[in-house]
């Protein structure tokens, strides 16, 4: 946990991103579709490693919504209708320290089960 707290939170005028500055000095811009197929719901994340499911079709996903959860988090609300993961300050923290190594390995795990960012499917994470 970094006790990561955010100073302002930014949908784009597209949807397509959002934008995140934290009082730590760090501020990242995570695209719509990282944020949907790396979402900490449980219908991505599975209850364990085994079940992490590989989203693909996502490139043109938007964000529809932010819903506020406690002082702690918001849930988002994408435009293909998930709406079921709570982003946590701590989260959002991590999926931009970590994005560039997230976003390759995604983009390889895609190509190694010939799925596209364009073409949507669901499988099972290795």
């Amino acid at each position: 946990m970094t006790d990561a707290w955010p100073t302002e939170i930014k949908v784009h005028k597209d949807h397509s991103a959002l934008t995140i500055a934290f009082e730590d000095g760090s501020s990242f811009t995570l695209p719509a579709e990282y944020l949907r197929v790396e979402s900490p719901s449980a219908e991505v994340q599975g209850h364990s490693a085994a079940d992490r499911q590989l989203v693909a079709g996502k490139r043109e996903v938007r964000i529809a919504e932010v819903i506020p959860v406690g002082n702690y988090a918001v849930r988002l609300v994408f435009d293909d209708g998930h709406s079921t993961g709570i982003y946590t300050w701590d989260t959002f923290h991590e999926l931009g320290r970590e994005q560039e190594a997230r976003w390759t390995r995604y983009q390889q795990e895609l190509a190694s089960r010939n799925l596209s960012r364009d073409t949507p499917g669901t499988v099972r994470r290795h």
